[in-house]
């Protein structure tokens, strides 16, 4: 079993102990090494600082900071002004706190035995396990105690509302944590930044010069009959496909634009196919469309066989989908034989403030979108919206995207909802109620599309190949 510990987790512990940035190595972990002290005592002893982490079933997660070694070989108490207690969620709700150690009781702060786990404080505040406590079905009957406030400022908080009144845990961790002179941090009042999860090469107006300049060369394959780029965008009802092409073409007319209708409807606001060509002050476009769809609903909106003809190109520019009926072959619009309208690219574009609560069947739905995807070897790209509300230094600063824990949680969470790489995961800001352009949600967003445009040029390459070859598309076959 991996580290339960998350980012946010880190961060916030970082922030208690007080001294810079820390990495934290997992030493012990009961699921893993067995809940015993024999095993506590082989892995944590003479480890230097060490954090002990406790997460009951009822979503609490608890524990303290040992800054002495933890040596089975002593049995006496560690002195120390500079231990803690901390809570981080209380019954899965966050709650962080720190309980230093009371004036006149650091001497107490943490007690080395061979026959127990990690103990904090006289009496004791917090005595994990003595003996071997076995798995009693999915939880640990832990055997210590939890008496807080003997040697710990507990601040009024009770027992019952660190641990919910009893010490069965479904886990208990112990991470090494030292000095980590890599992690990169730019002090910023009471935040800090951590190194990016995702580099870029700059973050100013030359980046986005030179953003701006690759995209408008970009140009179908040659040998292939394309005049452009298709790239559709598919995703749940608000989720911003439509402003997501607003705000690409907000950038290139270098004002905030309003052309694809967008709002927080409960139904879709786009009822049809909608290809958006960007207009340039020169008059000309760029080589590529986004092509917009209705909102994908659980019993609305696209459906399987709507998507299938999508995708190959059957369905008339500005169709208009009717709910009650599905296209098919048979209608007077319906393109037949091979046509230049096919998708190269498909962009799925979430929420990233409800990849937590999307139904099931709209997931489903787009899962069986991405088979018929996978058929055609059409590529598949995540457009995150929205990570301005998951994270507030991302709304002060859209620069902060690549550095802060909550995007690169949620590129994770996407990354496995729809089973992508984490790298065809993009998180975008788009424009909603600003009324003037802000240069870093122009860069991000353009590092999106250039991804994407990328992402179509190999998909052509293919198709050349296959051409070349002689061969064809799983769909073709």
């Amino acid at each position: 079993m991996g580290e339960r510990l998350t980012n946010k987790d880190i961060d916030q512990l970082e922030k208690f102990i007080g001294t810079g940035p820390k990495s934290f190595e997992l030493l012990y972990a009961i699921s893993r090494d067995g809940c015993e002290p024999k095993k506590f005592h082989e892995k944590c002893d003479e480890q230097g600082p060490t954090v002990t982490v406790l997460y009951n079933e009822n979503g609490s997660v608890y524990g303290g900071y040992n800054p002495s070694n933890w040596n089975s070989s002593r049995n006496a108490y560690n002195a120390s002004n500079e231990a803690f207690l901390f809570q981080l969620y209380f019954s899965g709700k966050e709650k962080f706190m720190k309980f230093p150690v009371k004036p006149g009781q650091s001497c107490y702060a943490t007690y080395n035995n061979t026959s127990y786990g990690p103990i904090f404080g006289s009496g004791n505040d917090l005595h994990t396990f003595n003996g071997t406590i076995n798995r009693s079905g999915t939880s640990f009957p832990l055997n210590g105690c939890a008496s807080f406030g003997n040697s710990y400022d507990m601040q009024n908080v009770k027992d019952d509302d660190i641990h919910n009144g009893n010490l069965n845990v479904i886990e208990l961790e112990v991470y090494k944590v030292t000095y980590d002179v890599n992690k990169v941090y730019i002090l910023d009042d009471e935040n800090k930044v951590r190194k990016p999860w995702r580099n870029i090469d700059s973050w100013d107006a030359k980046e986005l010069k030179r953003l701006k300049e690759a995209i408008l060369a970009f140009k179908p394959t040659p040998d292939l009959s394309f005049s452009e780029a298709r790239v559709a965008m598919i995703g749940p009802v608000g989720a911003g496909k439509s402003s997501f092409f607003n705000t690409i073409d907000s950038i290139f007319r270098e004002r905030i634009t309003r052309r694809a209708c967008s709002g927080s409807a409960e139904q879709s606001i786009t009822a049809g196919y909608v290809p958006y060509s960007i207009r340039l002050n020169s008059g000309d476009s760029p080589k590529f469309i986004l092509c917009d769809t209705p909102g994908v609903e659980e019993s609305a909106g696209l459906d399987v066989n709507d998507c299938s003809y999508l995708l190959d190109g059957h369905i008339q520019n500005f169709h208009l989908f009717n709910q009650e009926e599905t296209v098919t072959p048979k209608d007077d619009q319906f393109e037949t034989g091979p046509t230049q309208d096919r998708i190269h690219c498909v962009v799925i574009v979430l929420d990233a403030t409800t990849l937590d609560v999307v139904s099931d069947k709209i997931i489903e739905k787009i899962k069986k979108f991405q088979r018929l995807m996978n058929e055609r070897e059409i590529p598949q790209l995540i457009i995150l919206t929205k990570i301005d509300k998951i994270c507030k230094d991302v709304e002060r600063d859209v620069s902060f995207t690549y550095k802060s824990w909550a995007v690169e949680e949620h590129v994770e969470k996407a990354s496995q909802l729809l089973g992508l790489r984490r790298s065809n995961i993009l998180p975008v800001k788009n424009y909603e109620e600003e009324t003037k352009l802000d240069i870093n949600v122009n860069i991000l967003a353009l590092l999106a599309l250039s991804q994407i445009l990328d992402t179509v040029e190999d998909y052509m390459h293919n198709l050349l190949d296959r051409q070349k070859f002689g061969q064809m598309t799983l769909k073709e076959k």
